[in-house]
Parts: C-alpha cells; structure tokens; sequence
C-alpha cells in the first residue's frame, strides 16, 4: 500500500504558496516551489529543466527533502505519466494560483515540456 501524507500536512501544502524541496543526497540548497495537492497526493512541476536543478536531480537520484511548515520529511518522488493526473494538477494550479503575478506561470506549466516535469512527492516514512 503507497504512504501517504498525513492530513495536517496535506493542509499545509494545499494552503501554504511555496513548499522548499532539496533534491538528492548530496549537499544541495534548499530552495521554494510551487506544489499542489490533487486527491490527497502531493504534485509539483519544474518551470526549468537544467542540469543541476532539483528536478534533474530528482529524475537521477530520486530522494529527497521536503521543508512544509518548519518540518523536514524525507520523500521520493515518482514521474507522473498519466494524462487524467496531469490535467488536475493543471487544474489544481489554475485553482491555488490566481494572482495576475501568478497567471503568466500557471499558463507556462501547462506547455508540454513543463506540464512533463509533473512529480508527485510521496513520504519515505511516516509523516
């Protein structure tokens, strides 16, 4: 049976703006994402896709660290292949960032090659 978050930490997610994700096991930053939660999974997506990037660095070494209300929770993360899934993260996105600021990049993650980066976090152990 897949792990799963805790609520109060799906509350965190579904209501904080930025999650900070540090990617891999070796010495990288901590730095802040956007994230959404779609039926009770935790999604992100990457706006650049370069070498070094926690997303690259996901996609080779597939741990990592969550920062979400000052706790650390060790996670992994698995791509996401599925059409039906990627569709309501656009739509989670679309719903959780509606500011004019935020506009111009709910519309860039859904260009492919962004939309492509879609990664659900799943927790190592229990959050």
């Amino acid at each position: 049976m897949p792990r799963r978050f805790k609520d109060h930490v799906l509350a965190s997610i579904r209501d904080g703006k930025i999650l900070g994700i540090k990617a891999g096991a070796r010495p990288h930053r901590t730095i802040g994402i956007w994230a959404v939660v779609v039926g009770g999974r935790v999604f992100v997506r990457s706006w650049d896709v370069k070498d070094g990037g926690w997303y690259r660095t996901l996609l080779h070494e597939p741990f990592g660290t969550m920062e979400v209300s000052g706790r650390k929770i060790a996670v992994r993360a698995v791509r996401t292949r599925s059409e039906r899934l990627k569709a309501a993260v656009d739509a989670a996105y679309a719903a959780k960032y509606t500011t004019p600021a935020s506009l111009k990049y709910v519309r860039g993650f859904r260009r492919p090659a962004r939309r492509d980066t879609t990664t659900e976090l799943v927790p190592r152990q229990s959050s």
